[in-house]
């Protein structure tokens, strides 16, 4: 039986070391590349084709989501698995939608990212069980707080990560290759959708909410 071949794209160096060796040590799975670099992730899944990615979300200077669409462009066969530190079920939303199979925070255990790239393999979708109950707190909740989040866009997310880190939103134009018309529009429909005043409310909301 051939054994599942992983890449891992972290461009923390710990963390995708520690991956690494721990699914190596599973006679099923086979880590044939792990690397920090989004453009040459995208190079090897497209040159070795690896069954699975496990893919971090925040990445630099290309993020997830657009290391996720190239990969599925160049590597069709290859099923990809969002790694991220945020549990937000927005953030899986949109890797689901982008075409991710699976998603898998950061704090989950080694048996549930094995799980996961079982039911990936197999061709099922697979939430982790951290976001599954972030999912199942609001839809009991009569509160409509999360209802914001979910209907970001991928640039609004970029934007309001770019807002946490301090920048202005000149510095944010020129890092995005958009007009600072453009930035102020995001930001406007960003505060609305959360249903927040300014951007100082923005940043509290942020850092509560764990965007």
């Amino acid at each position: 039986m051939s054994k599942i071949t992983i890449m891992i794209v972290d461009d923390h160096t710990l963390i995708r070391e520690t991956w690494s060796y721990l699914l190596g040590r599973n006679e099923e799975l086979e880590v044939i590349a792990e690397l920090g670099d989004g453009q040459r992730a995208i190079e090897i899944a497209r040159d070795k084709r690896p069954n699975i990615v496990l893919l971090d979300i925040n990445m630099s200077p290309l993020n997830g989501f657009d290391i996720l669409k190239m990969i599925r462009k160049l590597s069709p066969g290859s099923k990809v698995i969002a790694v991220s530190m945020h549990s937000q079920p927005a953030y899986a939303k949109k890797m689901l939608r982008l075409g991710a199979r699976g998603y898998v925070t950061k704090n989950s255990p080694r048996k549930e990212m094995l799980d996961a790239i079982h039911e990936v393999t197999a061709g099922n979708v697979y939430i982790c069980q951290e976001v599954k109950n972030i999912l199942s707190e609001q839809m009991m909740s009569e509160e409509e707080g999360g209802d914001g989040l979910n209907q970001l866009s991928e640039r609004e997310i970029e934007v309001i990560n770019l807002i946490r880190n301090g920048l202005s939103s000149k510095e944010i134009a020129d890092k995005l290759a958009i007009s600072i018309k453009t930035v102020e529009v995001h930001r406007h429909n960003i505060l609305k959708k959360l249903k927040v005043k300014n951007t100082a409310s923005l940043i509290n909301y942020i850092n509560s909410s764990g965007l």
